[in-house]
């Protein structure tokens, strides 16, 4: 069923409202289009509850603070119509103010996927975190050392939450209460543009618009995509001896041209 994914969000070219930052607006909204899907980005609160209505997902991305209260009644909104709603809690330790967001954001909507690195995902199971801004701290890093506890914190946060947990980084977790998929795709240059993490997010959104029923599954198809289409584009950078600025952009190439059979080839996954 995973390798069935891509394909169903390019047949059903699902409509995603992304609230998210200014950092990365573009770059989500172009790595939803790469995929099949139909990007709207738009935290305005006088219509967000209007939008999410016609949309088949919902991304909320705290990278910026300034759209809170817009953020919560999507949310809700989403919530009554059973729309998929992915979280993505950025820098969710760096402050007070982003742990008061991430706490009121978990009491007030329901969601369907929370995705972070390991540091943003030990800030809402624990309270506290040793983030470096937006980055995980060195010290959170995921090796095949301390996997084993960190599929155990993504179940539990799942079990709490109600949410299927993406961790994501050199090695990539997807996580419900009772199952796990590790994710052994993507590459070091990923971690050197800015927002690969946000565009992840954002394609989880496609994939569950188009898989509702199925979230752990998109999920984990949609992290293995991007860890493959990381991969692509890596090999391309390297041949062209091309720096990052070309690298997000073969990255995007990578998962607009993506096809089955490099899924099938390419997928590094198990379950855990």
């Amino acid at each position: 069923m995973l390798e069935q994914m891509p394909e169903q969000v390019r047949e059903k070219e699902p409509l995603v409202h992304v609230i998210t930052n200014f950092v990365t607006v573009n770059d989500c909204a172009n790595i939803i289009l790469a995929a099949g899907g139909s990007p709207i980005m738009t935290s305005d609160i006088r219509e967000v509850e209007e939008i999410v209505g016609i949309s088949q997902a919902l991304v909320l991305n705290i990278g910026s603070t300034d759209t809170v209260e817009a953020m919560t009644a999507a949310g809700k909104k989403a919530n009554e119509g059973n729309c998929p709603v992915v979280f993505d809690p950025v820098a969710a330790g760096a402050s007070q103010l982003r742990k008061g967001i991430c706490k009121k954001l978990l009491k007030e909507i329901q969601f369907t996927v929370i995705r972070g690195n390991i540091s943003e995902i030990k800030a809402i199971a624990t309270g506290s975190s040793t983030a470096k801004g937006v980055d995980a701290d060195v010290m959170d890093t995921v090796t095949e050392e301390n996997l084993e506890s960190a599929v155990k914190l993504a179940k539990s946060l799942s079990a709490r939450t109600g949410a299927v947990i993406v961790l994501t980084g050199a090695i990539d977790i997807a996580a419900d209460a009772d199952h796990a998929y590790v994710i052994r795709n993507g590459c070091q240059r990923m971690s050197k543009i800015t927002g690969s993490g946000c565009m992840l997010t954002a394609l989880i959104g496609a994939f569950c618009g188009a898989n509702p029923c199925y979230p752990l599954i998109a999920a984990a198809a949609a992290a293995a995509v991007m860890g493959i289409s990381g991969e692509l584009a890596d090999k391309k950078a390297t041949e062209q001896e091309a720096g990052t600025s070309s690298f997000r952009n073969y990255l995007i190439d990578a998962v607009s041209n993506f096809t089955k059979e490099q899924f099938e080839r390419g997928i590094c996954i198990e379950t855990y």
